[in-house]
Order: C-alpha cells, then structure tokens, then sequence
C-alpha cells in the first residue's frame, strides 16, 4: 500500500551536502560557467581549454574534499604566469563561495569553502601579492 505524500510538507529548499564526485562536478561546472561569463575573470582565463581543463578541476577538488587522490600536478605553477592580482583572487573566492552556497548546505560544503580560502591565502603569499 502506498502512502499519499502531503506537498505541503515537502521543503523545496533544503540542500544536501557535497557527497560524492557527481557532487564535486555539479559545482565545479556550475562555479566555472560563472568564471566564463564574469567580467573580471573571463579575459585571465580566456586561453583555458574548458572541455580538457574541467575534468582536471574534478580531480582537483574531489581529491581536496573526499580524499579520492584523483589529482596529479601542481595547480599552483600553472597559474604562475597568470596576470593575476588579490582582487582576482577575491572574486574568485566570491563566486566559489556563491555556487557552493546556491547548491549545497552542510559540513562538507563549509569546509570546501574553508579550503579555498586557505588555498587563495597561500597562493597569494607566494606570489607576494
């Protein structure tokens, strides 16, 4: 016998944590499709192969989040030569923050922000900005 689900009841604004790489991938495409379009940051990564580049941040952040170490390289001297200042740093972190905070709610969600922070703390650091 099946039950009737009252809609009334269903909360259409409760969002799951990130739990896995279909997760990571919903985010990932999600934050770089507004990098793409964002005034800003569109000319510093203008020369991206997005359909080579998007599977790397996949890796990238999975292996950064759910440990799967399915990242191999150095992310950091890639963008070395990138023309890059703290204020792109921080409109980075801004759209990052929003995607994650437009799909998802939970710890995991909260200490991959935490990450990038962390990441465009240090990268900054190291290229003296």
């Amino acid at each position: 016998m099946f039950r009737r689900i009252n809609p009334k009841n269903l909360n259409m604004n409760v969002k799951s944590d990130i739990e896995g790489r279909v997760d990571v991938k919903l985010l990932v495409d999600g934050f770089y499709d507004k990098v793409r379009s964002d005034p800003f940051l569109q000319s510093v990564f203008s020369h991206v192969d997005w359909p080579a580049h998007l599977p790397v941040m996949y890796d990238f952040w999975s292996s950064m989040l759910l440990g799967d170490q399915s990242y191999r390289g150095n992310p950091f001297q890639k963008h070395l030569p990138l023309d890059l200042t703290s204020a792109h740093f921080e409109r980075w972190l801004s759209l990052f923050h929003q995607t994650v905070d437009e799909i998802f709610s939970g710890q995991n969600a909260q200490d991959l922000k935490m990450r990038s922070i962390g990441i465009a703390e240090v990268w900054k650091h190291k290229m003296k900005l």
